[in-house]
């Protein structure tokens, strides 16, 4: 396979090329050869190596509008068991206090700072664990700072799992956009702007500190995991724990408030009376939870049973019905 694009520098410094895959390869910049060599699938754990393919790189000095041609030459593998050929570069490095210090600069003299913040493939991906719940980097610093300057700020994560956020109560809004794909722009624009409100609720507990989360080693020893929790397991290891999170499991805010006025159970169904107590339209999302301390056998302190969305307009009352599925009464045994 021989690949062939050129490349123009919008800015002058040190841009770095290179390949990342499994198999033998060539990289020429501007005809002259800068790497030569691949990575041998029977040196590499094929899992891993598809969600975390190894990498070779070089960096040249480039002038602003300078443009390079990039070949890259590789070689099949007709007997792996998967291909995976990148060819790609890296923007000169920005100098981080000049880009902080412009953060700070622009958070004082706006209404509102917005930051985003997050993860990236080689944080968090397919194929391998996550090394800490800690954003990379210095992002930590960025909202602290920006923070400082103005405290009306706004931290976007964009992650698709938990992550630290140890400025959480020093900024006025933190709002979770997950992995948002090509819509994300507009759908954070919508959100940000009021024009639609924030729905979703937590379906993973959000935790203060690292060492505050009950079930943490998952590192097999002698090719064995043992899962010693059990059924405690996500929302529940952290109720048996008795430990407070950040943010629990079925958390979430929007743009109006609730009053919970009413609850009966006939039944399998609860139906809950609740009325909006803010000054525009929303919706919430109910949830019934079940608890039996008495119980014969082993059961979580509390679990989800059912939930249904309620919507409604400035001081209207609503009533939902949610449906509590008999299986969430029941318990697993394989001795039964």
């Amino acid at each position: 396979l021989r690949a062939t694009t050129r490349l123009r520098a919008d800015e002058a410094g040190a841009w770095r090329f290179g390949f990342s895959g499994i198999g033998r390869y060539t990289l020429r910049v501007d005809g002259e050869v800068v790497l030569d060599g691949g990575f041998d699938p029977a040196d590499l754990d094929m899992t891993t190596a598809w969600a975390d393919p190894p990498e070779e790189g070089v960096t040249r000095e480039l002038a602003d509008g300078q443009e390079v041609e990039l070949v890259l030459e590789y070689q099949l593998m007709a007997d792996a068991p998967a291909t995976v050929c990148l060819l790609g570069y890296e923007r000169p490095v920005p100098d981080a206090d000049a880009q902080l210090a412009a953060a700070v600069a622009a958070a004082e003299a706006a209404d509102v700072a917005v930051v985003v913040v997050g993860t990236t493939e080689r944080v968090e991906s397919e194929g391998f664990d996550r090394r800490s719940l800690a954003l990379p980097g210095d992002q930590d610093a960025l909202v602290d700072a920006v923070a400082a300057a103005n405290p009306s700020t706004v931290v976007v994560v964009n992650a698709g799992s938990p992550v630290l956020m140890p400025w959480r109560d020093r900024v006025a809004a933190v709002l979770l956009a997950w992995f948002g794909g090509q819509e994300m722009g507009n759908a954070l624009a919508d959100v940000l702007l009021g024009v639609t409100e924030p729905g979703g609720r937590l379906p993973t507990t959000w935790p203060a500190t690292e060492a505050d989360v009950p079930v943490l080693e998952t590192t097999p020893t002698g090719g064995r995991l043992e899962y010693s929790e059990g059924i405690h397991i996500g929302y529940r290891a952290w109720l048996r724990a008795g430990r407070a999170p950040a943010y629990p499991f079925g958390h979430g805010l929007g743009y109006t408030t609730w009053e919970y006025q009413d609850l009966t159970v006939t039944g399998t169904t609860a139906r809950v009376r609740l009325r909006n107590t803010g000054t525009r339209s929303g919706r919430e999302v109910v949830q019934a939870y079940l608890s039996r301390p008495d119980s014969a056998v082993e059961r979580p302190v509390r679990w989800l049973a059912g939930f249904a969305l309620a919507q409604a307009a400035p001081g209207e009352e609503v009533t939902v019905e949610v449906p509590l599925d008999h299986r969430s009464f029941a318990y697993w045994s394989v001795a039964d």
